[in-house]
C-alpha cells in the first residue's frame, strides 16, 4: 500500500522546512536553474558574485540531461564511470557553494534534479563530492558527518518520485486583505 499523494507531500514539505533558510533559498534556486523554471538570475542574484554563481551554475547544470540520460539502469557498473563523474562535478559544485550543509539537503535537491532512480547513486557521489580537496577541510567534516550510515549503506531505495518541488513565493504585506 502506498502512503497518500497528499501524506507525501506535507512529509517533503516538512524536511524542506528544517533546512536553514540558506538551504532553503539555495534549493529553490537550483531548481529554477536545473528545471528552467523561472530567470534565475533575475530573481536570485543580489550582487555580483552570485550573478556569477548562477551563470556558473547554469553553465555546469547543462550536463544535468547527460547525468539523466547516463543513468546506470541496474547497480553495476557498466557505464557508472561516465555518469558518476558527471554526476560528482555537479555535486562538487553545489557543495563547494557552501548552502548545501548536509546529505539530506543535497539527496532533497538531486532527487527533484534527476528523479528517483538516482537516488541509489547520491550517497556515492556525494561523498566523493565531499571529499575533494576544494572544499575546506571543516566543511569536509561536517558533510561527511552528515550522512547517516543508513543511508550510506542503505540495501533498497524508494522508487516513488519527489511530489514537492518548492519555488519562490512572493511575500504577502501583512497589512493586505486576501480577500477579494
Amino acid at each position: 500500500m502506498k502512503p497518500a499523494k497528499g501524506i507525501t507531500t506535507l512529509a517533503e514539505m516538512k524536511e524542506f522546512a528544517g533546512f536553514s533558510s540558506a538551504t532553503q533559498r539555495y534549493i529553490r534556486r537550483s531548481l529554477d536553474v536545473g528545471l528552467d523554471r523561472e530567470d534565475a538570475m533575475t530573481r536570485w542574484s543580489r550582487d555580483v558574485v552570485e550573478e556569477a554563481s548562477i551563470r556558473a551554475q547554469a553553465r555546469l547544470y547543462q550536463g544535468l540531461d547527460d547525468v539523466r540520460e547516463l543513468l546506470p539502469e541496474d547497480a553495476g557498473l557498466g557505464g557508472a564511470d561516465r555518469f558518476l563523474g558527471k554526476l560528482v562535478t555537479l555535486a562538487a559544485f553545489d557543495l563547494g557553494q557552501g548552502r548545501l550543509t548536509s546529505f539530506s539537503a543535497f539527496r532533497f535537491l538531486y532527487e527533484r534534479l534527476a528523479g528517483a532512480d538516482v537516488r541509489p547513486w547520491l550517497p556515492s557521489a556525494f561523498c566523493a563530492a565531499a571529499a575533494l580537496p576544494h572544499l575546506h577541510p571543516e566543511l569536509r567534516r561536517k558533510l561527511l558527518q552528515s550522512i547517516s550510515e543508513a543511508a550510506a549503506t542503505a540495501s533498497g531505495w524508494s522508487s516513488r518520485e519527489p511530489v514537492f518541488f518548492p519555488y519562490w513565493v512572493e511575500k504577502v504585506d501583512s497589512g493586505t486583505s486576501l480577500a477579494t
